[in-house]
């Protein structure tokens, strides 16, 4: 593992490590940021915890950090709201800015620019209250996905297998977010490719498979168990494996990602074709987490991951 110089641990400042949040995936984010805290400390930064969801605006610029590492998921960390107050801070931040940000965490929005790009993704429908779920049904055919498109780590998310169950699945997802997105079932394998880096210096670590217990990678085998395996490399053909890291980057230049994030992919079993589903761009960083898996496939640490990150902070609106 390489060891930073003082030098270098100067040139990082004091860091405010950014956890915990107010989304429904607080608990993960509090895991996540736990790991990135104690790898910085253990490279001698002057590294600081700070839990947005219990301390204020104002707190955080008190703290007058000259980075902070972003390891907040879900709402009011990974969807531009925190990306807009860093800018107005002048807080250099990881990852992507306010607009990208936004993008994609909306599952949606990102599907509409995906496929003007000619980027694989399944078909979908946005659902309302008064949506006709039998020709939603009809379009996509059975099985379908329902999920949320604001939320990440699976939550709200349902496969619906017969009619019969599609509305249920709606009113679970309905009190999450303002609209609903049905998908279809794509039938095949899931993958994960990260990426790090931003625009013609973006590019893919190797492609991790997931293999859920029933193909469930819900919250609970995402984070809570040890059932789900995970291959790095996975058993499958250089030429496919290369396709999916090259589409994985051309999304995430699609979006205009910065610094680092993590495409999920399906293959569909009948004919080896990826789909993309979505970008995270504040991927976890727990010990369950793929983006570090990948990165340890290419000799890196946990620890180099987290100061090659943290590296790439800065204000995106800045002129100067």
């Amino acid at each position: 593992m390489t060891t930073l110089t003082q030098d270098e641990i100067r040139a990082l400042g004091k860091v405010g490590v950014l956890l915990g949040g107010r989304s429904a995936e607080r608990d993960v984010s509090i895991m996540s940021g736990t790991g990135v805290l104690q790898a910085l400390q253990s490279q001698g930064i002057d590294a600081h915890g700070f839990d947005t969801g219990t301390r204020s605006l104002a707190e955080l610029a008190a703290e007058k950090f000259d980075r902070v590492f972003i390891a907040l998921h879900g709402r009011y960390g990974e969807d531009g709201t925190l990306q807009g107050a860093l800018e107005l801070l002048g807080i250099p931040y990881t990852g992507s800015g306010v607009m990208t940000s936004a993008i994609a965490m909306d599952k949606i929005t990102t599907k509409i620019l995906w496929l003007k790009e000619g980027i694989p993704t399944p078909a979908y429908a946005v659902l309302q209250a008064d949506s006709d779920l039998n020709a939603v049904a009809a379009h996509l055919g059975l099985p379908l996905i329902v999920k949320p498109p604001h939320e990440g780590s699976s939550i709200g998310f349902s496969k619906v297998t017969a009619l019969a169950d599609f509305q249920a699945a709606y009113d679970k997802c309905a009190p999450l977010d303002d609209s609903v997105l049905a998908e279809s079932f794509v039938q095949g394998r899931e993958f994960t490719v990260a990426v790090l880096g931003t625009g013609a210096d973006a590019r893919a670590l190797p492609v991790v498979e997931i293999v859920a217990p029933e193909g469930d990678y819900d919250y609970q085998n995402k984070y809570f168990t040890d059932v789900t395996q995970y291959f790095c490399p996975p058993q499958l053909d250089q030429a496919t494996q290369a396709e999916m890291q090259r589409l994985a980057v051309q999304a995430y230049r699609t979006l205009g990602c910065e610094g680092w994030g993590r495409v999920d992919v399906l293959l569909r079993a009948e004919d080896n074709r990826p789909f993309l589903l979505e970008v995270n761009t504040s991927p976890g960083m727990t010990s369950h987490s793929l983006v570090p898996m990948a990165a340890r496939a290419v000799g890196m640490s946990y620890e180099e991951l987290c100061v090659a990150i943290l590296r790439t902070a800065r204000l995106k609106n800045a002129r100067n």
